[in-house]
């Protein structure tokens, strides 16, 4: 036992503890009766220490369905900006709208995520910029397991020898192909609207029989 090791612990918040117990349960094996988060962030930029998360957009799916009724949306205060990436997320430096800490928006998450597999478009680079805000805020990385909707609907590809086959596939890229309307996009939560979709759709294809089948 290193002396120091139990001391640092004591030092993590309690909402680290009650978000760290989600994961002595162990999740279902059936896919409809897991709830997946899925998730996007609005950043400044791409750069993990430079740049910082300005959103967080959230929606649960639970037996096929869009949760309507239980979305996650935090705007974060900003020391760091950058008005060029402005013209993407339109998050304006003096938006109108309710900012809190980006240690209150964590928490926020932490309390909405549980234990529950989060799914992204490019889903590392999300889970990546909220690490980098949790190790600022002196907290552990995300525990959950993750799930990218790029990876999972270029399998469904590799089923097919008619598609040919591109390198990477942009969010846009799978709204185009399954028929999704991209009116939010480039909003944390619309893109995280579209993203549900498309993960629903690709699993449609996919027909995996239990959550192993998905987080291979």
């Amino acid at each position: 036992m290193w002396p120091f090791t139990k001391k640092k612990q004591l030092e993590l918040p309690d909402f680290w503890w009650e978000y760290e117990e989600h994961f002595n349960e162990k999740l279902p094996d059936s896919i409809p009766e897991n709830t997946f988060v899925v998730l996007d962030t609005e950043t400044t930029g791409f750069s993990l220490t430079r740049d910082r998360m300005l959103c967080i957009g959230a929606l649960k799916l639970l037996d096929n369905n869009i949760v309507v009724k239980d979305s996650f949306e935090v705007y974060i205060e900003q020391e760091h900006y950058d008005s060029d990436s402005a013209e993407i997320h339109g998050i304006l430096k003096k938006s109108k709208r309710d900012l809190m800490s980006e240690l209150e928006a964590l928490k926020q998450f932490l309390v909405y995520a549980k234990n529950h597999i989060l799914v992204g478009h490019h889903v590392m680079f999300d889970i990546n910029m909220i690490n980098a805000a949790l190790k600022r805020n002196g907290l552990p990385k995300l525990k959950n397991k993750t799930l990218d909707t790029e990876s999972l609907y270029i399998r469904t590809l590799l089923i097919s020898t008619v598609v040919q086959k591109k390198e990477r596939y942009t969010l846009d890229d799978l709204a185009k192909k399954f028929s999704i309307s991209r009116k939010d996009r480039h909003t944390a939560l619309g893109d995280a609207f579209i993203t549900a979709i498309a993960f629903l759709r690709t699993i449609e294809k996919l027909k995996p029989q239990k959550i192993k089948d998905l987080l291979r």
